[in-house]
């Protein structure tokens, strides 16, 4: 068998069907364009592991392969977080593999009447197996990295507009254990119009930035391969590029060949495993610097007005008060009159009467007769009070004028 799938341990072997009016929903591949990404948040993923093994019968032969695995596997992974040879990996019981092994990925088999030779993959438990393997805290990754895998086949350049192997692989590409935080897309709703092979070929800022906020992405990578075929089912090349940033600065490549149609799949494979390399090594490098003109500006906050601004002052109460001015004709009264309007606080000035160039006036002014004393004092008049009325004598006047009634 040929086709690469997931085999369940016994553990965990739980198929859910979900029937709506009659209809069994399928999960991994629903609609025409993409294929929705595999989610390894839970999961830690060994494979390679090539086992060949015999048996008193077939079934014998497979579960004593599928062991073989499990202990390889863990030993590979130990040696892998930790950098040192799997000679020095803790040397685990079946039962307790049991417990951590989540679930075993086929690559390829043959099944025999008493032998078992397959290419394996292991699912480990992150939760059960991290303790053990030594992983404590949290491992540093990139900003959301939003991924475009593009692949040129036939002189047509496509990301999720239609089905294919690239990205096929980068959906079946488990991320959990990359220090790149991808975004990967999955080719459903609006996908096939706002991440297509030709947005990758925009420079303008402003759409790429609405793009990767719709997505909660931070960046952009992309990733490209152009594959070339001698003939219709035979021998493929494929050259693979990294790129990053909404101008596609290339970060590097490489070149894989598949023998023919049915061995293309595993090159995509090896290709997104070599891809997300790269990728990783240009963040070490410190190469996935974000472009500033991709980040969003905030507008300034709107100028306040500058009243709505001043914090408001309580009002002072409005006082009615009586004025005896000195006059002597109607030119002084409405000299007078014009100068009292002018001073602060007042609100209104009324003539009640007068005699002997005497004028009584009567204002509104917000406050006392001693604040409204001093404000005319301030013009150079005199005034003085009596019995709570002001009597006034304005600046300049004839010396010896009259003081009262």
């Amino acid at each position: 068998m040929s086709s690469r799938r997931r085999l369940l341990t016994a553990s965990s072997c739980l198929i859910v069907l979900l029937a709506v009016g009659g209809t069994v929903v399928a999960q991994m591949e629903a609609g025409d364009r993409g294929i929705l990404p595999i989610d390894s948040t839970g999961t830690l993923e060994i494979d390679g592991i090539h086992v060949d093994v015999g048996g008193k019968d077939a079934a014998s032969a497979r579960y004593a392969g599928w062991r073989i695995a499990q202990r390889e596997g863990f030993k590979k992974l130990w040696a892998k977080q930790h950098g040192r040879p799997e000679s020095e990996a803790p040397n685990l019981s079946d039962s307790v593999l049991d417990g951590l092994v989540s679930s075993i990925v086929v690559d390829r088999e043959n099944i025999g009447p008493t032998r078992y030779i397959a290419d394996l993959g292991i699912l480990f438990d992150r939760a059960r197996a991290g303790e053990l393997l030594g992983m404590s805290g949290e491992v540093r990754r990139s900003a959301p990295m939003l991924l475009v895998p593009v692949m040129i086949s036939g002189g047509t350049a496509t990301t999720v507009e239609i089905k294919n192997p690239w990205q096929r692989a980068w959906a079946q590409f488990r991320t959990s254990q990359s220090p790149v935080d991808y975004v990967r897309i999955s080719g459903m709703g609006v996908d096939p119009l706002l991440v297509n092979a030709a947005q990758t070929g925009r420079p303008g800022r402003g759409w790429w930035r609405n793009i990767i906020d719709l997505y909660g992405a931070a960046d952009i990578l992309v990733a490209e391969v152009s594959v070339q075929r001698l003939y219709p089912g035979g021998p493929a090349y494929a050259r693979f590029v990294g790129r990053h940033g909404p101008d596609g600065e290339i970060l590097g490549g490489f070149d894989l060949k598949a023998k023919d149609s049915a061995d293309i799949p595993r090159m995509m494979a090896e290709g997104v495993q070599r891809m997300d390399e790269l990728f990783t090594r240009a963040l070490a490098a410190g190469e996935l610097v974000r472009d500033p003109t991709l980040i969003t500006v905030e507008p300034p906050p709107p100028v306040e007005d500058e009243l709505a601004a001043i914090q408001p002052v309580a009002q002072v109460p409005l006082s009615g008060i009586q004025i005896q001015i000195l006059t002597r004709d109607d030119a002084g009264l409405n000299n007078a009159v014009a100068q009292l309007r002018t001073i602060p606080g007042m609100e209104g000035v009324g003539v009640r009467g007068g005699d002997k160039g005497w004028s009584i006036l009567f204002v509104n002014f917000r406050g006392n007769n001693v604040t409204l004393a001093s404000a005319i004092r301030a013009r150079g008049w005199t005034v003085s009070d009596v019995n709570g009325t002001l009597r006034v004598v304005p600046a300049l006047q004839i010396p010896g004028a009259p003081s009262g009634q």
